[in-house]
């Protein structure tokens, strides 16, 4: 047990140092079933966004509907791209494609069903953005969400689709 706490602390200290992180590789499942791993994700040196929701979550819904109406200028403006990796589990998981189908985002979506990349990118909550710069690394992550977040999200990835630092 020592071994186990000691090394959580140590991935936690590791993670925690903001912009030197890159994606864990782990395998998620995508909407229709197939096994995907997590260190294929990339967007060609331009940046992505990482989501972390679930469908019983009222705000991570509301956020990644937001986003959803402003993507397309998003997209043509910076190249960004954004996954949204649902967090429901084994039980729920048949639920997801629906459901986004129903909101008809048009963001690559897996499923984490037994929250394997959840716990590796120790997200505590849902929701939880990343942001990912086009070298692969993490230099900014958000949890909760108020109405508007996605505006400051916006600002950060037009400066990193610029090439300058979100610090």
């Amino acid at each position: 047990m020592i071994v186990s706490v000691t090394f959580l602390s140590m991935c936690v200290l590791g993670f925690s140092q903001g912009g030197t992180q890159t994606i864990p590789s782990v395998d998620l499942k995508t909407m229709d079933g197939k096994t995907i791993n997590s260190s294929t994700f990339s967007n060609n040196g331009k940046p992505m966004v990482i989501n972390f929701w679930a469908t019983w979550c009222k705000p991570c819904v509301l956020e990644l509907s937001n986003m959803a109406e402003i993507y397309d200028t998003w997209a043509k403006e910076t190249g960004v791209k954004v996954i949204a990796i649902s967090i429901d589990d084994t039980r729920s998981m048949a639920r997801v494609a629906p459901f986004v189908n129903g909101k008809a985002w048009e963001y690559e979506v897996y499923i984490d069903p037994n929250s394997d990349f959840k716990r590796a990118m120790n997200v505590p909550n849902v929701p939880h953005t990343f942001l990912i710069d086009g070298s692969g690394k993490i230099v900014w992550q958000h949890t909760s969400y108020a109405d508007g977040d996605e505006n400051e999200l916006y600002e950060m990835i037009k400066k990193l689709a610029k090439g300058e630092s979100i610090k």
